[in-house]
């Protein structure tokens, strides 16, 4: 560092990054535009690089910039605690972003919101669901919910549920299945799978096993276009059992062994943060109380 460091500057750098703009900064700290812009000034010369690159649209992050945000919120959640009573939950306060599956996200996490704002009414939540571009290493979240656990990055990682797959059809066409001798088992039925871009899947894996070579009836997506399809007496597709037993589908005998771990992870950096504290709890207390239907117990 070149100058010492002013700590007051950190909540002005948190204030830019959140607003923006210097304007938007100053109006949210209530001072003024000249005072932001020194302050700014006054950071990177103690720490000897730049921080935001200027643009007419307003103060971008360098990777420098990017490199100290987990550390400056950080720094404000531990300054946010020692200035107020830790006791006191409605003090717990902050935007905490979390990356999940839609999948899990629509029927599970935000239906058990509520309780969680009611509690922490300074508190608010942004759920992403575009996690093919989130990485919780890079910071684009906080805290994520996963099927696959992350072998690398600066994040911790907890199991807090499994979540069960079997196969379903609708009733009428489960009704109309013929049965067959075990070694044809299946050889009637119309498939209802995943695109080629899916193959990945253990259930994509599993249903061209399956099929020996014979190619799906329908190739989808997404789940949701799975269970629309298994509705409108298609066929038989792969699918968590809440989500069937959700659309009123019927599941086919057998265990498929697809059975996926639930992780939770958090950036290390955020551990100790209390606002990502608070929805960690709150997320596995959620998915505890959701243990039976995620696995499909309640069948």
């Amino acid at each position: 560092m070149s100058t010492r460091m002013n700590w007051d500057d950190m909540p002005v750098f948190l204030a830019v990054v959140r607003s923006g703009t210097l304007t938007d900064a100053a109006s949210r700290l209530g001072i003024g535009v000249a005072t932001v812009s020194r302050r700014i000034e006054r950071l990177e010369q103690a720490l000897g690089v730049p921080l935001f690159a200027r643009h007419q649209t307003g103060y971008k992050l360098t990777d420098e910039g990017q490199a100290l945000l987990p550390r400056a919120e950080a720094l404000d959640d531990a300054m946010r605690g020692f200035q107020s009573n830790v006791e006191t939950e409605a003090k717990v306060t902050g935007h905490v972003r979390l990356a999940t599956a839609e999948n899990l996200a629509n029927p599970i996490i935000i239906p058990a919101i509520v309780p969680l704002l009611n509690r922490h009414p300074n508190l608010t939540l942004e759920v992403m669901t575009d996690v093919a571009t989130v990485n919780l290493h890079r910071r684009d979240a906080d805290l994520a919910v996963r099927m696959v656990r992350p072998t690398q990055g600066n994040v911790s990682v907890r199991r807090i549920g499994t979540i069960g797959f079997g196969l379903y059809g609708s009733v009428p066409y489960m009704a109309s299945r013929l049965e067959n001798p075990e070694d044809a088992m299946f050889a009637n039925d119309r498939m209802i799978g995943w695109t080629e871009r899916h193959n990945m899947l253990p259930a994509a894996q599993w249903m061209e096993r399956v099929l020996r070579g014979r190619a799906p009836a329908l190739l989808t997506t997404t789940l949701s276009a799975q269970i629309a399809a298994a509705k409108a007496d298609l066929g038989l597709t792969i699918l968590p059992h809440f989500m069937a037993q959700q659309a009123g589908l019927q599941k086919v005998p057998m265990d498929l062994g697809l059975d996926q771990p639930i992780w939770l992870v958090v950036h290390s950096d955020l551990a100790a943060s209390r606002r990502v504290r608070v929805v960690v709890d709150h997320l596995v207390e959620t998915f505890e109380r959701e243990r039976a239907n995620l696995t499909g117990a309640t069948q």
